[in-house]
C-alpha cells in the first residue's frame, strides 16, 4: 500500500502543484472577493438608499396594487384599444410634457434645444392636432426629456437619496421637489375643469402609461432576483444618464 498522503507535494510535477495550490486557494479568493464586492455594494447602496427599509416596504405595497388593480386593467386596455388610438393618446400627453421640457431647457442653459423643443411643441399642437399626431419628430425635431429635478443636478444638486412615493413609483427627494416645480406648468393646473374631469384625465394617462410598460415588466420578473434592488438601480442609472444628456463621467471607486 502507497502511505504518501495525496496532499504530498514532494517529487510531484510542477503542473500538479499548479494544480493542487489552485485547488486550494482558488475557494479562499473567490469567497473573499466575493465579500469585499459586499461591502462595497452594501456602503453603495447605504449612500444612495438610506431610507431602504421604508422604500422596501413602500415598494412591495405600490406592487401589490400594481398586480391586483393597474396590470388586470392596462391589460383589458391594450385587448379593446387600437394600436393607433394608444399611441396618439400617448402623444398627446408627450406633447404637454413639452412645455415642461421647454422652461427646463433655458433652466439649464440650452437655448438651442429650448427652441427646438418650442418648436416642437408648436407644431405637434397645431399641425398634430393638439399633439395626437407627432408631426415635430418626422420633421426632424427629436423628443427631449428635461425637468427640473435634472435641473436641480445641474445646478448642484447630483447625489440624492432614492425615495419610493406611495402610488407613484421611483423618485429621489431632489426629483420629488423637482415634481413640485413642474406641477404647474403642466395639463392639470392649468384645466378649468371639475375635479372629477381632472381625475378622469389622469386616470387615462396613468392607465395608458401603464399599459406601454407592461413588455418591460414581464422583462423585469424574469430577469430580477431582487425585484426592488433592480428597479432602484435602472432607475437610478437612468437618471444619472438623463442628467449628462447620456454622457455620464465615470463614478468615482467608493461609488461603484
Amino acid at each position: 500500500m502507497n502511505t504518501q498522503s495525496n496532499l504530498t507535494v514532494k517529487n510531484t510535477p510542477p503542473l500538479r502543484v499548479f494544480t493542487l495550490l489552485q485547488r486550494l486557494v482558488g475557494p479562499v479568493l473567490i469567497l473573499t472577493l466575493a465579500g469585499c464586492a459586499s461591502v462595497s455594494a452594501d456602503r453603495a447602496s447605504a449612500r444612495v438608499d438610506p431610507l431602504e427599509s421604508y422604500n422596501r416596504t413602500m415598494f412591495a405595497v405600490n406592487d401589490k396594487i400594481d398586480t391586483a388593480v393597474l396590470i388586470p386593467v392596462a391589460k383589458g386596455y391594450n385587448t379593446v384599444t387600437p394600436d393607433f388610438v394608444r399611441a396618439g393618446i400617448t402623444n398627446f400627453f408627450s406633447n404637454i410634457s413639452d412645455v415642461v421640457v421647454f422652461v427646463n431647457d433655458f433652466l439649464q442653459g440650452k437655448p438651442r434645444q429650448g427652441a427646438q423643443d418650442g418648436a416642437r411643441f408648436v407644431i405637434n399642437t397645431t399641425v398634430g392636432l393638439l399633439g395626437f399626431i407627432d408631426v415635430a419628430t418626422a420633421a426632424d425635431l427629436p423628443k427631449h426629456r428635461e425637468d427640473f429635478g435634472q435641473t436641480l443636478a445641474v445646478w448642484g444638486w447630483e447625489n440624492s437619496a432614492y425615495l419610493i412615493v406611495p402610488l407613484l413609483g421611483p423618485y429621489t427627494i431632489r426629483d420629488v421637489w423637482g415634481e413640485v416645480v413642474d406641477t404647474p406648468l403642466g395639463l392639470y393646473t392649468n384645466l378649468h375643469t371639475t375635479n372629477t374631469h381632472i381625475a378622469e384625465i389622469y386616470g387615462v394617462e396613468t392607465l395608458n402609461l401603464r399599459a406601454n410598460r407592461l413588455v418591460a415588466s414581464n422583462v423585469m420578473e424574469t430577469a430580477a432576483i431582487d425585484r426592488y434592488s433592480f428597479v432602484r438601480d435602472a432607475f437610478l442609472q437612468r437618471r444619472r444618464n438623463m442628467i449628462y444628456d447620456g454622457n455620464p463621467p465615470p463614478l468615482p471607486d467608493d461609488e461603484q
